[in-house]
């Protein structure tokens, strides 16, 4: 440790550190463009410059390393003067487009002139033209004259996707940033480069016009578009009619957490949002002879639960079988295997789709997994195949299942549609559990819609066991319901007892049986959640970080 005094405050702080990361853990604000957390130093926007006792030249405060008895300050006149210079000389070619500029409202720019601006342009001639509105690849969009040089974009293409598709033409104040002739910025990582550009020049193309961003209001939320678990920010609009394509979710933002995606999320969970809404389950359906007829809870589930019983009684619980899956949270794998395995005895348990091809992956952040509860399932208590070493396929060829239950899968390609629509044919019981349109879905006699991650919330697990919170964000969609809620009101109407009566309660369950989760509670999980035991940090296994 090292002690500093920063305007006129004496800190001790440890030692390694440049005087911009001191004084931001000390809640002083210096204005910086080029330095970002995730990325190499580079101290080229000089908008960090500082006064540091004893030395002639203001100093960049975002590569200038603390040293013991070091004076700092940030804000006296002098400072002040150079951040107003450096203010002027980034405006001095920039547009003055902010009305139909996407970053209006969250802009680096517009904040610190107001801060530290407030100075009006001395240029008399004409302001020299850049190229507009330009595509470099399929997210991202580029608006030259508006790049204040910052170069965040060109060190995450080197350091972190290491694709390098991006560099600085020409020389002086003709400089631009742009893409290598020949070359396209499709890097799985692209859409990060928007979301760390301080201004207007790089633009997702997918929310480009869409939404004014103070008509927005976000959320936490964990991406399951594979095991990782990457952290995110769920951006929403409360007010559709403020946009063009009147979507509920309009972008997804990585959220940091160094354990397990940094600072960056891939553009696969990036742009998942867009099938949250598709084709979606909202209400109870009844179905027979292929029509469906929409129903209520109170009416279906009693229904369900009379037939239920009725093949329990007459083929017992072997003629029974429930089909879960890696995409549903900890909490509902649980109560689902609490009530038909311990409470009704239904011994034909298994999760996920064996037939389910890996994914893409890489050793950043993308994992093979598209699942983002596998290791959730296990440590529930679920196991791959049935405990007989059955498959699926096998148990319904035999005949010996009479009714099944199938929560958020797709048969296919487990299943040809031949095969499964011949299969649930012979069924006496096919109660579908999901989200969205399926397979399983247009087979079942009784479908019965679930809320997505961003309407509910809950845990999940990820592949280095990691259990992770995610929270309600938007509303569920017409009547759909958490599937724990689904269970629970099927357990009543079985007249089962089922004592959970929040989504906290069957984790705390859940994780009492646990040695190193006894203790947990989603107070204690917070944002960064926790490993269980014998669990390894993503971070040893290539880290997130560039």
């Amino acid at each position: 440790m090292v002690k500093v005094t920063i305007d006129n405050r004496e800190l001790e702080v440890r030692e390694g550190l440049t005087i911009l990361q001191a004084a931001q853990e000390a809640g002083i604000e210096i204005p910086h463009y080029c330095y970002h957390p995730g990325l190499r130093l580079a101290g080229c926007c000089r908008m960090c410059q500082v006064e540091v006792a004893g030395v002639g030249k203001l100093q960049t405060a975002c590569n200038t390393p603390v040293r013991s008895g070091m004076v700092v300050f940030t804000a006296n006149d002098r400072v002040r003067q150079a951040q107003q210079a450096v203010m002027e000389f980034l405006l001095l070619n920039h547009p003055l487009d902010c009305p139909v500029c996407d970053q209006a409202g969250e802009c680096g720019l517009q904040n610190y002139y107001m801060a530290y601006g407030r100075n009006g342009s001395r240029l008399a001639d004409d302001k020299l033209l850049r190229q507009k509105a330009k595509p470099i690849g399929p997210t991202i969009i580029l608006d030259q004259d508006r790049c204040i040089l910052c170069l965040r974009c060109i060190r995450f293409c080197q350091d972190v996707p290491k694709t390098a598709e991006l560099g600085v033409f020409h020389r002086g104040d003709h400089s631009t940033v742009d893409i290598y002739p020949g070359q396209e910025l499709d890097n799985p990582y692209s859409g990060n480069v928007a979301d760390i550009c301080p201004v207007g020049a790089l633009t997702d193309r997918d929310f480009r016009f869409q939404v004014r961003v103070w008509y927005l209001r976000s959320g936490d939320s964990i991406c399951t578009g594979c095991s990782r678990g990457c952290n995110l920010t769920v951006y929403f609009n409360p007010e559709r009619h403020h946009h063009a394509q009147g979507r509920r979710i309009v972008r997804l933002k990585p959220r940091f957490h160094a354990e397990v995606n940094g600072h960056w999320i891939c553009d696969e969970g990036r742009y998942a949002y867009r099938g949250l809404d598709e084709k979606r389950l909202d209400t109870p359906l009844r179905q027979t002879g292929g029509r469906a007829a929409k129903t209520t809870w109170k009416e279906l589930l009693p229904e369900i639960a009379a037939r239920l019983q009725a093949l329990l009684q007459s083929h017992g619980p072997s003629a029974v079988a429930v089909w879960g899956s890696p995409q549903l949270p900890n909490e509902d794998l649980y109560l689902i295997r609490n009530l038909f395995q311990e409470k009704l005895g239904v011994g034909q348990l298994a999760f996920g789709n064996p037939a389910e091809p890996a994914g893409s992956a890489d050793t950043l952040l993308r994992e093979a997994d598209k699942n983002p509860n596998r290791r959730g399932a296990l440590w529930a208590g679920w196991q791959n195949d049935f405990p007989d070493g059955a498959d699926l396929k096998s148990l319904l060829r035999s005949g010996r299942i009479k009714g099944l239950f199938v929560f958020r899968n797709e048969p296919v390609p487990l299943f040809t549609r031949e095969e499964w629509a011949e299969q649930a044919g012979r069924l006496e019981l096919l109660v579908a559990v999901g989200t969205s349109q399926s397979l399983a879905v247009d087979q079942a006699h009784y479908v019965l819609p679930a809320a997505v991650h961003v309407e509910r919330e809950g845990t999940f697990t990820n592949s280095a066991g990691r259990v992770q919170r995610f929270y309600r964000v938007v509303d569920p969609l017409g009547e759909a319901l958490p599937e724990w809620q689904i269970v629970q009101r099927l357990a009543l109407a079985l007249g089962v007892e089922c004592p959970h009566r929040s989504c906290e309660a069957i984790f705390r369950e859940l994780a009492a049986g646990h040695p190193t989760a006894k203790e947990w509670t989603y107070a204690s999980l917070g944002n960064s959640g926790a490993l269980l035991e014998g669990s390894a940090s993503p971070a040893s296994r290539g880290g997130a970080e560039g």
